[in-house]
């Protein structure tokens, strides 16, 4: 079977995740009735974790029971990839009814990357493919848990999607405006509801937004790629707002000081854009380079990058750390913009250090700055992955 055509029948599969008490039961109660999810597998750690008890209907088989809405909510056996050939096997067999979407609810303390690498290891040649990232944040308890656990900044960090649960809680209007600001600085790519677990959230706002195929239409590379202006004049904003607290206030608004050391300091999110149509061997190292020395620090990259040699069919460009997509291109760009845009989240690599990487390559080299050659002929270094980005 061909990537194309494997890629076209691909089941769809979201992450849901959020640190202990966010919500995130509260929300699959709510959104599992909906007709948009018929069909949908729910992946658990435990039944005991969840409270979806009401919900079940019967046992299909061991570690599988069905809910009043059709939908499947299945325990993990083994690792993540038993469980998912599992469910593709019962759908080939048809033991199990259609199966058009996978539901996978994280711990509240996992570092979503790890599934995500699994996830896009696994879509290469299998029946699924990483859709979007749901993370939810306590709007009582939000800052105060991405002040003590660095998993929680992970989990905005590389969000598609990002509720704020809790807000009818939360009664200090400033400290609930601080978080929105911080969530904007951490993840200002990620589209975000602030409105509570409300009726408000529908399936279909929530899930999708899978990586482009030949049907994109220019809003939906848009809200998957996120708005590149907006992420910096959000991050430059909150930059600012934050270094005049510490200078003239020397504390916050509630009094807390500035701890440069916190979590969400270390992340950063960027666009990287260029008019000019990229060499595909000079992207290529480039990438190449990124990965093998700096992967660890890539917590998500996503892009669409017109290349010299095919500059009518863009490459689209996804992955979480050192693991990343196939290359699809597409039929066609999707509207007038033709710009190459990279879209970066990471942890402890500033957004200095890939410009001025991604411009040695293509060519726009500061003074002080080492040119393509000097970077690859080197005898330090560092090779990865190969392999020319084609169809």
């Amino acid at each position: 079977m061909s990537s194309e055509v494997a890629k076209s029948a691909r089941v769809p599969v979201t992450v849901l995740t959020g640190f202990l008490g966010a919500g995130k039961t509260t929300l699959l109660n709510r959104v599992l009735g909906d007709s948009a999810l018929q069909n949908t597998a729910v992946i658990i750690n435990e039944f005991g974790d969840i409270g979806l008890d009401h919900l079940f209907v019967e046992a299909v088989d061991e570690g599988i029971v069905e809910l009043s809405s059709g939908c499947l909510c299945c325990t993990i056996r083994g690792d993540l990839i038993d469980t998912l050939e599992d469910l593709a096997s019962r759908r080939e067999t048809q033991a199990i009814a259609a199966l058009d979407r996978v539901i996978i609810e994280t711990t509240g303390l996992a570092d979503p990357a790890p599934i995500l690498q699994t996830l896009i290891q696994f879509s290469e040649d299998g029946p699924f493919e990483l859709d979007s990232v749901v993370t939810l944040v306590d709007a009582v308890n939000g800052s105060a848990t991405l002040d003590a656990h660095k998993e929680a900044v992970r989990q905005a960090a590389v969000a598609d999607r990002i509720v704020l649960s809790k807000t009818d809680l939360q009664d200090d209007a400033d400290r609930l405006a601080d978080l929105k600001d911080r969530l904007s600085a951490l993840n200002p790519v990620a589209r975000r509801f602030d409105t509570g677990l409300t009726e408000e959230l529908s399936a279909d706002s929530l899930f999708g937004g899978r990586a482009p195929d030949d049907t994109i239409r220019a809003d939906l590379l848009a809200d998957w790629l996120g708005d590149p202006s907006g992420a910096d004049e959000t991050a430059q904003a909150h930059h600012h707002h934050a270094h005049d607290d510490h200078a003239h206030h020397g504390h916050s608004h509630h009094g807390h000081a500035h701890d440069v050391n916190r979590h969400d300091d270390r992340i950063r999110a960027f666009t990287l854009a260029t008019e000019d149509p990229i060499d595909p061997r000079t992207f290529q190292m480039f990438m190449d380079l990124l990965r093998s020395a700096h992967g660890a620090h890539l917590l998500r990259v996503k892009g669409i990058v017109c290349l010299s040699d095919r500059p009518e069919t863009p490459l689209i460009l996804h992955g979480v750390q050192h693991v990343f997509h196939d290359p699809v291109f597409l039929d066609r760009w999707p509207d007038e913009d033709r710009r190459s845009r990279l879209v970066f989240i990471t942890y402890d690599l500033s957004e200095r250090f890939v410009s001025d990487l991604f411009n040695a390559f293509v060519g726009k080299v500061r003074a002080d700055q080492p040119d393509k050659a000097a970077v690859t002929d080197n005898p330090l270094k560092v090779t990865g992955f190969a392999g020319p980005f084609q169809s």
